[in-house]
């Protein structure tokens, strides 16, 4: 059984973003990107950080994550990036359809 999922990722800035939906999408490995800014707040090294960020929304499938990381790793600017995999438990036919037509087996 076909299991979706949305993939979470926050990058540095707007060019990072772009690059990154447009690798992945290129590469069947997500069939759609929203980008919407964040203001994130966070630990690193000891200390709270706060910046201007965006994040990736992408639908996609859930064995698909390990390609997508190692995509991911090549175009990210952070040392420690975030991905993170929300499973989809259920998902409009059409949808379910589209989905299937656009990611890479």
């Amino acid at each position: 059984m076909t299991k979706f999922c949305h993939l979470w990722l926050t990058c540095a800035d707007k060019i990072e973003a772009d690059k990154t939906a447009k690798t992945l999408l290129e590469k069947h490995l997500v069939a759609c990107v929203r980008q919407m800014p964040a203001s994130s707040a966070y630990w690193w090294k000891g200390k709270i950080e706060k910046i201007e960020e965006v994040l990736l929304m992408m639908e996609s499938r859930e064995d698909l994550f390990d390609e997508v990381e190692r995509e991911v790793a090549k175009l990210h600017s952070y040392d420690a990036f975030v991905l993170e995999e929300v499973p989809v438990s259920k998902i409009s036919k059409k949808a379910e359809v589209w989905l299937k037509d656009e990611l890479h087996d």
